[in-house]
């Protein structure tokens, strides 16, 4: 049987708004000095929570932890939409919103529930012809996307505050919640995007469990490794 260290497998990290994963990817492997670092799917610089970091031959297990199904929180703004679909981007239309209740927004936010095909914003790491969407539209580029299935398992808001609602939605790897939020926006006739948004579970895995980032890297290298998942706990999940 091959032998594994103790620093093969994975830690969980609540990724703090600002960084980049690959910064949290990065931040790790220069403290700790372990040549392989990864991460499970990627989370926006703004946008906080769950982050699966995989280390040594725990990498090895990035595609298949990747694909599990995500649960994310956050909050939509209404009457606004951005060309990047949250509230990093540069405001294209304002719109009056119209009165509506939480069951209202909630009987509406349910059309979502199901298989969807939804189109990637324009600001996202997709690439067209090898290059990401995100550069050119950083250029003012805008170009066609390729729908892609996915499967909402729930979506329902727990408040809401005109313009602002606080949700709850799982759902496959892949979906992008700020397609979810300008797409809801634009069903209602008003427009929406994404104000915040935190991962707090992906797969069998749960953001209660995670420790901060500065946590992580204020522990010493024995207590980093009482930490980590092992790799055959992992590869059992």
């Amino acid at each position: 049987m091959q032998d594994f260290s103790a620093l093969d497998g994975a830690i969980l990290v609540d990724k703090p708004s600002g960084p980049t994963s690959h910064d949290v990817v990065d931040a790790i492997r220069r403290k700790f000095g372990i040549k392989k670092v990864g991460h499970c799917g990627t989370l926006d610089p703004n946008a906080t929570g769950l982050l699966i970091i995989v280390l040594g031959r725990g990498t090895k297990l990035s595609e298949r932890l990747m694909g599990d199904d995500k649960v994310y929180e956050g909050t939509i703004k209404f009457g606004e939409t951005t060309d990047s679909y949250d509230s990093d981007g540069e405001l294209t239309n304002s719109s009056l919103v119209m009165p509506m209740t939480l069951d209202e927004l909630n009987n509406e936010a349910a059309t979502f529930i199901g298989d969807l095909m939804q189109v990637p914003p324009m600001v996202s790491a997709i690439k067209k012809n090898g290059v990401p969407l995100y550069k050119l539209a950083r250029k003012g580029i805008e170009v066609e996307r390729e729908p892609r299935l996915i499967h909402i398992y729930n979506f329902r808001f727990t408040d809401y505050t005109e313009p602002l609602g606080k949700f709850r939605v799982a759902c496959t790897k892949g979906t992008y919640i700020r397609s979810l939020a300008h797409d809801l926006g634009n069903k209602l006739g008003c427009g929406a995007h994404l104000t915040t948004l935190r991962r707090s579970a992906s797969g069998k895995f749960d953001v209660a469990d995670a420790l901060t980032l500065d946590a992580v890297l204020k522990l010493s290298a024995v207590e980093l490794e009482k930490r980590v998942m092992p790799f055959l706990k992992l590869a059992a999940v």
